[in-house]
């Protein structure tokens, strides 16, 4: 089914640079960390991690031949996403808001590993998953935004602030990743002060904006390189940089190995998609 993946790993892993695009990660066995801005987010049989903007981090898990990590990934429709937080909010309380977050671990509760559970039946039954997937994933995008830590997720998905005005512009960013964007521009895209901006997107996705567009950049051409999509120079150049060799330093900086040998090292680990 579109949307979703299933990851099975051996390896154990530590500090390994990703980026998660929105959606909600369920570990079923094994267990993961995400490291971002000097918080830990643990993702294990206990609890789940909902990502509510692409945002770079970094990852550890733990796992090995006997014991292997199994998880699934879902991504969140964001349209889907923003109609549900749409309907709920004239009927959340004040007291229930709260600061927008791009990542955060919540408990699996029973609510959740019930409809968790009959995804992945339906997963393993075409038919069923034909009639029943889409009210199995809108009752998912339900579960975890009024989960036990959703009104982050909700603040962060809320298109009529200032929080979501940011999140449009990532949007925008998303799209426009390979120009030569300044936090100017995107600041305009915002609507808002370069100040103001700056300041929100921080504490948004843990980077500044010229960090983020860059992270953006290198992820976007390790999974390149990793599918053999061109040679290092040409990815290099239709990610944005006007130097392969500036790229190379970039790469090999963030993801400690050369961009060849990282390729390597991902389809081992990662799988071409690029997501621990």
């Amino acid at each position: 089914m579109q949307g979703i993946r299933i990851l099975r790993s051996e390896t154990v892993l530590e500090d390994v640079p990703v980026l998660y695009r929105p959606g909600v990660v369920f570990v079923l066995q094994g267990a993961k960390q995400g490291f971002l801005n000097g918080e830990v987010y643990h993702y294990d049989a206990d609890h789940y991690l909902a990502v509510s903007v692409p945002v770079p981090f970094r990852m550890a898990s733990q796992a090995d031949p006997e014991h292997p990590l199994l998880a699934i990934y879902v991504d969140f429709d964001l349209h889907l996403a923003a109609e549900i937080v749409s309907i709920l909010e004239g009927q959340i309380d004040h007291d229930e808001r709260a600061r927008a977050r791009s990542l955060v671990s919540s408990p699996m509760v029973p609510s959740i590993v019930d409809v968790l559970q009959r995804l992945l039946h339906a997963l393993h039954h075409p038919r069923e998953l034909t009639v029943l997937g889409p009210g199995l994933l809108r009752e998912l995008h339900y579960r975890v935004l009024v989960g036990p830590q959703g009104g982050p997720l909700m603040a962060a998905l809320h298109r009529n602030n200032a929080t979501g005005r940011i999140v449009q512009s990532l949007m925008l960013i998303r799209e426009r990743y390979t120009a030569a964007l300044s936090v100017t521009e995107v600041a305009a895209m915002a609507g808002m002060s370069v100040p103001s901006y700056h300041a929100g997107f921080k504490s948004l996705t843990g980077n500044t904006p010229i960090q983020y567009i860059k992270a953006m950049r290198l992820h976007e051409a390790r999974v390149k390189i990793a599918q053999r999509r061109g040679s290092i120079a040409a990815i290099a150049a239709e990610v944005g940089y006007a130097s392969a060799a500036q790229f190379s330093r970039d790469f090999k900086r963030h993801f400690q190995r050369s961009p060849s040998e990282d390729a390597q090292w991902m389809r081992e680990h990662l799988g071409e998609a690029g997501q621990g």
